[in-house]
């Protein structure tokens, strides 16, 4: 069983910066996939980011050049030039798998609010 929590959510001002963190705790795979996805009021959760422990990552177009995905035992997300349209409840995500199945773990989410 995997623990993913998060934290660094809060209000912000439209161009202003955050950094949230998902630290994780558990029986973590050396070959895993952790990420950040958030969803807005009424909106389907979306893919935000996401690191390999390769450390390849990944962005979802709107984020790019503004959020940098990081890792260690858990993960970052630096958010900068917030836009309000990055308000969103914002949840870290582990996905890994062994020779028998697949697990996907969630954090209870952290909220990010940009005032415009």
């Amino acid at each position: 069983q995997v623990q993913l929590v998060e934290s660094g959510g809060a209000l912000v001002q439209a161009g202003g910066s955050l950094r949230l963190s998902c630290a994780a705790s558990g029986v973590i795979f050396e070959i895993n996939t952790m990420g950040w996805y958030r969803q807005a009021p009424g909106k389907q959760r979306e893919l935000v980011a996401t690191i390999e422990n390769d450390g390849n990552t990944n962005y979802v177009d709107s984020v790019k050049g503004r959020f940098t995905i990081s890792r260690d035992n858990g993960n970052y997300l630096q958010m900068n030039s917030l836009k309000p349209e990055d308000t969103a409840i914002y949840y870290c995500n582990l996905k890994q798998k062994s020779n028998i199945r697949s697990y996907d773990y969630w954090g209870q989410g952290t909220q990010v609010t940009v005032s415009s």
